[in-house]
């Protein structure tokens, strides 16, 4: 194990919360500074963690050269001068999704990581999801086969936000998800939504994401619907994978069902005889499941420690952003196609 790496928080609230007491509780770091705008916040966790340094400002916990990292989990509009900031202080960052609001906030960063040789990491949760990356090892096997589509729908009722919308705020983790089983550029998004209770700021959204080869991905977000649903559907030449994160257990079912074809020089009007339906058994895998938040906080203490890149980069990061800003301007322009170049 490499040194003990001490970091600073900023962003206490209601997922700030989590990730403190994640790494307040992981060997290899400590947590020696907290910060947020609410003091009451502050208050109780004064009482929960004793030995951390609270404030409601964070310039000197970028200034302290003992401070080697830095956790940024505000309100997105804040991520990207926060974590500019502390980049130029010369720490390493983890920065809550979405990294930042524009690709072009996005590129600074993982310019600026680069310049000063320190790591930038993404909240991208389910890259590090156990069930989810069971599947992605299923797709790269070659067992699901030939990916045709994947859609997701993740919606419930709550947490409604003022600075960005339903797709802002719940699709990035499956645009990450669908950029990392598609193995394939993006080149175009189209969405269309609706709004509801704020003026301008879409509570519901639907997404279409092309692919380079022709595959697709659609995905289905709202923070204003009487289910919570977190699931994403992979659909393969060989196998169907289902991943259903509302499950306590099972999260995970394989569907041995598809469409075969035989070789065959038929004519046009023939070619469906040469097509047979398969609907063969259902799976449920036994996944190992952990903590997908602590494995997450895990890979990013030794990323640094051992001076390696961290499998939702800068990089990573960007990719989704730019999805994400494709996807804003269409839904401003009637869903029109925005091309990502």
């Amino acid at each position: 194990m490499g040194k003990e790496i001490q970091i600073g928080q900023i962003g206490l609230g209601y997922w700030g919360k989590n990730l403190i007491r994640v790494f307040s509780e992981m060997e290899g770091c400590r947590v020696t500074h907290g910060c947020d705008q609410n003091e009451n916040i502050l208050g109780d966790l004064r009482k929960m963690y004793p030995d951390t340094h609270f404030s409601m400002e964070y310039e000197n916990m970028l200034a302290d050269d003992d401070v080697d990292a830095v956790i940024i989990a505000t309100e997105t509009p804040s991520h990207y001068s926060l974590a500019m900031e502390a980049l130029r202080a010369g720490k390493h960052v983890f920065v809550e999704k979405p990294m930042a609001q524009t690709s072009e906030e996005a590129q600074s960063l993982v310019k600026e990581s680069q310049s000063q040789n320190r790591k930038l990491m993404v909240g991208h949760l389910l890259l590090y999801h156990p069930a989810f990356l069971y599947v992605r090892d299923l797709i790269h096997s070659g067992d699901l086969g030939q990916v045709y589509y994947i859609y997701s729908v993740r919606v419930n009722l709550g947490i409604v936000r003022q600075n960005e919308n339903a797709f802002e705020s719940l699709a990035p983790h499956d645009i990450s998800i669908v950029l990392e089983y598609m193995q394939a550029k993006p080149t175009a998004v189209s969405a269309q939504g609706q709004s509801y209770l704020q003026p301008g700021i879409e509570d519901v959204a639907f997404a279409l994401i092309h692919f380079e080869d022709g595959k697709i991905a659609h995905l289905h977000t709202s923070w204003l619907d009487p289910h919570k649903v977190r699931r994403v559907t992979v659909v393969g030449s060989r196998q169907m994978a289902v991943i259903d994160d509302v499950k306590g257990t099972e999260k995970v079912r394989l569907y041995d069902k598809g469409v075969d074809v035989e070789p065959t020089e038929a004519t046009f009007v023939d070619y469906a005889n040469a097509m047979t339906l398969r609907s063969g058994d259902i799976r449920i895998p036994k996944i190992d499941m952990s903590e997908p938040l602590a494995e997450e906080c895990r890979h990013f203490i030794q990323c640094i420690q051992t001076d390696n890149t961290p499998r939702s980069d800068g990089q990573n990061g960007l990719d989704v952003v730019r999805v994400l800003e494709a996807a804003r301007k269409s839904l401003k322009n009637g869903g029109i196609q925005i091309s990502l170049g």
